[in-house]
């Protein structure tokens, strides 16, 4: 989970990461050893003698608070209910990279125990979780970004890594294939409103434009009538960063997509029917049950299958709208 915020009395923007849960902890972990490797930033948080505090290239500050002692340390909480996960990163190789007040656990989990998770154990820490998030963002606002679709190119095992490297074209056309995406829908069924491309590696502005209008020709690939220019491309000329003895290889360019589509609905519907699911089933089952819950107060469930019917409805009003005529006003 990525909060962006802006500083009141600067134009840097910083992100803050939070990790929630034992499958959190885990990519976090890993997260930010590769952000450590791409920054030259070592596991005690120190950077080499070469660079002076404060000196020029301050980017890994989007990522990085810098102490005056010249110790960079995370814009990250990592949260979980149960110690052991975040244990392994307390003792960990990167143990001196955290501060110890940003990575919070309890006592014990919640056994798969939504309710128990909920009402009990995660009341419990709640507040603490707040105090330190609010501490990072400084109780700055945040520009909120609705259901973004990412999507990484190229994903190639170190075995294949001599045998494939894919042109600018390449691993734009795989960005638009549903193999690629992080959420498991068919972009093909959807329209994009808008897409954010970060290049990255031996990219030239040439080959991205090329690329992108051969993308706009494509007709599986569908875009609002309102929005027709809706491209974001950003280039960062230095080649991406694997960690040592990792399955991913090290590839001369790579593009990570961010994009807003009407497919993304599809995921919503999913869990939509599965919602549904459950419930019949606690109906059934634990009707008593379920009936004392709501007259305890605890009846949310109603809550939260209508703000999900609101998700699929909203991506379906505007992909029926897009396609009829339309006036401004």
């Amino acid at each position: 989970m990525l909060l962006v915020t802006e500083e009141c009395y600067s134009l840097q923007r910083e992100c803050i990461s939070i990790h929630v849960g034992q499958a959190g902890a885990q990519i976090g972990n890993a997260c930010w050893e590769l952000y450590c490797l791409e920054h030259g930033i070592q596991p005690d948080g120190q950077m080499p003698s070469d660079k002076t505090v404060g000196g020029g290239d301050d980017s890994f500050n989007t990522f990085f608070s810098e102490t005056g002692a010249g110790k960079h340390v995370p814009r990250a909480i990592f949260v979980d209910l149960e110690p052991t996960v975040i244990d392994e990163v307390r003792t960990g190789t990167y143990r001196q990279l955290f501060h110890p007040e940003q990575l919070i656990t309890g006592k014990e989990d919640a056994a798969n125990n939504y309710a128990r998770g909920h009402y009990t154990i995660g009341k419990e820490i709640i507040d603490l979780v707040l105090d330190r998030t609010r501490k990072l963002t400084n109780l700055v606002p945040y520009p909120r970004i609705h259901f973004p679709l990412a999507t990484y190119a190229p994903v190639i095992s170190a075995e294949k890594a001599y045998h494939e490297q894919l042109s600018v074209a390449d691993i734009t056309n795989t960005c638009f294939e549903p193999a690629n995406q992080m959420v498991k829908c068919d972009p093909r069924h959807g329209k994009y409103m808008a897409c954010c491309l970060l290049y990255r590696g031996d990219v030239v502005p040439k080959d991205v434009n090329s690329a992108i209008a051969a993308i706009k020709t494509k007709r599986t690939i569908q875009f609002v009538d309102w929005c027709p220019t809706g491209f974001k491309v950003g280039i960062n000329y230095q080649p991406p960063t694997v960690v040592p003895g990792g399955d991913l290889a090290k590839v001369q360019r790579a593009v990570c997509m961010l994009s807003n589509t009407t497919a993304i609905a599809e995921a919503w519907a999913r869990l939509d029917h599965k919602f549904d699911l459950i419930r019949t089933l606690a109906s059934t089952f634990l009707g008593n049950f379920v009936c004392l819950l709501h007259f305890r107060g605890v009846s949310h469930y109603s809550g939260c299958r209508y703000n999900m019917s609101l998700c699929v409805l909203d991506s379906v009003i505007i992909l029926k709208y897009c396609t009829m005529p339309y006036h401004f006003m």
